[in-house]
């Protein structure tokens, strides 16, 4: 199939929202998987796309690869499928981005769609391999660039293709207008200023002390969330707003490799910080959020500090902020009595260092906290990350890969999983669907709020 033919599987990328609900027309991408088997490989593109961005780091790290397996047991996935040594890190890339290379982009269809199952169902990108890798080599850096490369060729799982279509469009990882989300805003605002007098949630402020930026979902599927968060706010007595336009911080680009788009996205964050002119921003809870905006964002957006415009903060930072300096005051009497543990967020614990923060909110909140093991940077991937959990071509070998985070919870003999990432959120919630070992799961907001102790200057009605 060449580059012109083909109704799903050419090569360029969504940036009408007719392709895009040509697209979503295909319920669940069978058709689209049917006509990549029938994928010519553009063997000149792809040379020409090696030469241009295969740098020195990715090329050191390819030779210096001594093949020694002792990133094998830091793999979730190596562990969930009975050691199977195809999935020890350094053989999944050295058989599809190091074959690749040595092969100087002459691959065929089969090779490009071997290296696009790999690439999205047996690495999340979750860094932990490069802890223990004795060169220091980073398979899910690794794994990002390839996903770059599948993408360019048209080698992408299907709903990977429709999120990335989405932010080209949108600018979200969803189908919501500059219209929906204000309305949403305004909407949650009404719902909750009954039992919360005083409570806003402002749009477009300028010089607010904090910009807060969320993830799409919230405002489609969890509007409540983002009341949570301005009840949060208000309570804390914080000067914030949301942007109208450029509110969203996820990027199902960067898990489906489209450079281009997630370029689009972060700079769109950051054109509503340099028309609001916030002192901070706060991302909500989500791990790749962060990632893609605070961590990853700078360098897509060619700020050569690798610093976002202004300081930016995961919510489990403003959290432990505001519980230090007594923005929020926790009820002693209302803290969390049963078992509790806490999710570490491949994103903001591992590749961010966040722990000591989150541990710091457990002390406040939780009087039965019980580490997972291993925990902090250490953890295990909660099995979803990387945009696993949304690709329907890989449930089963998501639903295997949640094995290790089950017994990793189960060992704790916790009954609530605290889990301040989407990701991490949904995975926990679909293991207990899956596996019913008898546990709950939760964001930060919902909790905090019952046990936060209201100021004397605010109104709460409970009724």
């Amino acid at each position: 199939m060449t580059k012109q033919q083909g109704i799903l599987c050419n090569r360029t990328p969504i940036g009408t929202k007719a392709k895009l609900q040509e697209l979503l027309g295909d319920k669940g991408g069978a058709q689209y998987y049917k006509e990549m088997e029938s994928l010519d490989v553009d063997v000149p593109a792809l040379k020409a796309l090696l030469k241009n961005t295969l740098k020195s780091r990715l090329k050191t790290w390819l030779n210096s690869c001594m093949r020694c397996g002792l990133c094998a047991d830091s793999c979730f996935l190596y562990i969930a499928n009975d050691k199977d040594p195809k999935q020890v890190p350094s053989y999944k890339i050295q058989s599809t981005l190091g074959e690749l290379v040595r092969r100087k982009g002459e691959v065929d269809t089969a090779f490009m769609m071997h290296c696009m199952d790999v690439a999205w169902s047996q690495c999340t990108c979750c860094n932990r391999c490069a802890m223990y890798c004795p060169m220091g080599i980073d398979m899910g850096v690794m794994f990002s660039y390839l996903r770059g490369v599948l993408f360019s060729q048209g080698f992408v799982p299907w709903e990977m293709k429709i999120g990335s279509g989405m932010h080209r469009v949108y600018r979200a990882q969803m189908d919501i207008t500059t219209e929906d989300w204000v309305d949403t805003c305004q909407w949650m605002e009404e719902e909750t200023e009954e039992e919360w007098p005083g409570l806003e949630i402002p749009v477009d402020k300028e010089d607010a002390d904090i910009i807060y930026t969320v993830n799409a979902r919230e405002a489609k599927h969890y509007p409540e969330d983002l009341a949570d968060a301005a009840v949060l706010f208000h309570l804390a007595g914080e000067n914030w707003t949301v942007p109208s336009e450029g509110w969203e911080e996820t990027s199902l680009a960067m898990f489906a490799g489209d450079w281009e788009a997630s370029t689009m996205q972060v700079k769109s964050v950051y054109s509503a910080i340099d028309r609001l002119k916030p002192k901070r921003m706060v991302v909500t809870e989500c791990g790749h959020a962060y990632r893609a905006t605070v961590t990853e964002g700078p360098y897509w957006a060619g700020i050569k500090s690798g610093k976002a415009p202004v300081d930016s903060l995961h919510y489990v930072e403003w959290v432990a902020e505001a519980l230090r300096t007594g923005k929020l005051k926790i009820d002693p009497a209302k803290r969390i009595k049963e078992p509790v543990t806490f999710q570490d967020s491949c994103n903001y614990i591992r590749n961010a260092g966040l722990a000591d923060d989150a541990r710091y909110i457990m002390s406040q909140i939780a009087e039965d906290f019980r580490e997972m093991t291993p925990n902090r940077e250490h953890n295990y991937c909660c099995g979803g990350g990387g945009g696993m959990n949304g690709i329907g071509r890989y449930r089963e070998q998501r639903n295997i890969g949640l094995k290790v985070k089950r017994d990793q919870i189960l060992e704790t003999g916790a009954k609530l999983v605290i889990s301040p990432c989407h990701n991490c959120w949904d995975a926990i919630r679909d293991l207990e669907e899956v596996y019913h070992i008898g546990i709950r799961w939760s964001f930060l907001k919902p909790l905090l709020i019952p046990m936060v102790v209201v100021p004397d200057h605010l109104t709460h009605n409970e009724e």
